[in-house]
């Protein structure tokens, strides 16, 4: 009796193992579904959405994975299809479901600016080229590929795994993400989400850390508005508005939003301290001290602007509007500010504290309306979550340091964030030495390490199985 029971537990064990994967046949089929993504033009303005999800639908399709459509009709212009696309691979229901994202749409392209054509996915020298490449192509093509080989596997599921593929990330979460939260979220509803925002950084080609994206900074535009009275060019005017509005741009320009550390971005520099130069370690470990405070921020404002903005809300103006001819002077002049605000920002404080850096009764803050994405919660440090990503990662990366960052730009997970979701973004490897190169996301040669897309799918796949498979 105990043999036959030892048999039939034995059976059992081995038929529930997941069916082993051949890598170089998955390296292969990840390079054509990347490829074919790249080569469809989705970008907004110029493209459309509705290729790339009727290309997601017939592959799902032919896994016998069911997916669902959902499109928010455009009533300006209803013959503008923009849809978006979730699937859902059933696990025994144990634990909450885990979001895995991809959004389908990007950015537009100057085509004669393009040595590789944008839509081409051509290959040289081991990166392939072409727009989406590295925002959001690969997590796209990482997502799909892991919910693709869950199903093949077999694999026992203690969470669905849900797939979504959305629309209009880049300019439009009206007919994406926000549309989707506020009517389908039941579809969405998980209790961890995988999207865009990390990456593993390698410079000089060497591996340095894998950044985790737990927080993101939120646009709050704002347009500067000075008024006056028109006149003649050859008499000027104090009340000049484009006198007013040089002035105030010149003021907000010179003003250092004061530091303010989060759980994320604390951790992010504790950690990177631990792996930089002495040097740089004495100058990430003493952010906080108050006798050198001051010079490192100045350093970083100069020589590390991107780690000056993770310490703070911080605005950039990026537009002045002023003037028809040279010889009038305008009765309005307008400047706009790029404001990007730290998680947990008071907005009505700090539009006050902006009135009084002006300091011109002159000038009137506007904030923009329909700003988008909500403030929303960082994402925990100390879960299962986290701690699983941190862990996969060292196995993938060859032991790197894991990093939780803060973007300072914006991606959909603020919109799930505020809906409770414990939400991290992931990436594959990329040079750090790409993007002032002009070979990073929404540049005129976008590119990616092909090595590194396949790293990546290999990560995101064990990820998914470790988050989502039955213990």
């Amino acid at each position: 009796m105990r043999l036959a029971t030892l048999l039939l537990l034995n059976a059992a064990f081995l038929f529930a193992q997941p069916k082993e994967l051949d890598w170089k046949q998955i390296d292969a089929e990840a390079l054509q579904h990347f490829s074919a993504l790249v080569r469809i033009n989705s970008t907004d303005p110029g493209g459309s959405e509705k290729p790339v999800v009727d290309y997601l639908k017939a592959v799902l399709d032919k896994e016998g994975i069911e997916s669902k459509i959902f499109t928010r009709t455009n009533l300006a212009n209803p013959e503008i299809v923009r849809p978006n696309i979730v699937a859902r691979l059933k696990g025994n229901g144990k634990k909450k479901p885990l979001l895995i994202v991809g959004h389908t749409d990007t950015v537009n392209i100057d085509p004669k600016k393009w040595a590789h054509g944008p839509f081409s996915a051509d290959r040289e020298d081991g990166y392939i080229y072409g727009r989406g490449t590295v925002d959001d192509k690969d997590n796209l093509t990482a997502a799909l590929m892991s919910i693709l080989l869950a199903k093949r596997q077999g694999q026992a599921l203690d969470r669905d795994i849900i797939f979504l593929a959305e629309a209009g990330e880049e300019g439009a979460t009206s007919i994406g993400i926000a549309f989707l939260v506020r009517e389908h979220f039941e579809d969405l509803d998980a209790e961890y989400c995988l999207a865009e925002g990390g990456s593993a950084v390698r410079t000089g080609g060497k591996l340095k850390f894998v950044s985790i994206q737990t927080t993101e900074k939120i646009p709050r535009g704002v347009k500067l508005i000075a008024s006056g009275v028109a006149g003649h060019g050859s008499v000027p005017l104090r009340t000049n508005p484009v006198a007013h509005i040089a002035k105030a741009v010149a003021k907000v320009a010179d003003w250092q939003p004061p530091m303010k550390l989060n759980d994320t971005t604390r951790a992010y520099f504790e950690r990177l301290a631990a792996i930089s130069t002495p040097e740089e370690k004495e100058r990430y470990n003493g952010i906080l001290n108050p006798e050198k405070t001051d010079a490192i921020q100045e350093y970083l404002a100069i020589y590390e602007p991107r780690h000056n903005s993770m310490l703070r809300t911080s605005v950039s103006p990026n537009i002045i509007q002023a003037g028809y001819r040279s010889n009038v002077i305008p009765s309005t002049a307008e400047a706009t500010l790029d404001i990007r605000a730290l998680p947990d920002e008071d907005m009505t404080k700090f539009y006050d504290t902006l009135k009084s850096v002006i300091n011109d009764p002159v000038i009137k803050i506007v904030p923009a309306t329909g700003s988008g994405r909500p403030l929303a919660p960082s994402s925990a440090l100390d879960n299962e979550a986290f701690r699983t990503i941190e862990a996969v990662a060292k196995k993938h990366y060859d032991g790197a340091a894991v990093l939780p960052a803060m973007a300072t730009g914006a991606t959909d997970m603020s919109f799930l964030r505020a809906k409770g979701m414990q939400c991290y973004g992931v990436g594959p490897a990329i040079d750090s030495e790409d993007g002032p190169k002009g070979f990073g996301a929404h540049s005129d040669q976008e590119r990616i390490l092909e090595a590194s897309l396949y790293q990546f799918v290999k990560f995101h796949h064990d990820l998914v199985v470790q988050l989502a498979g039955a213990k």
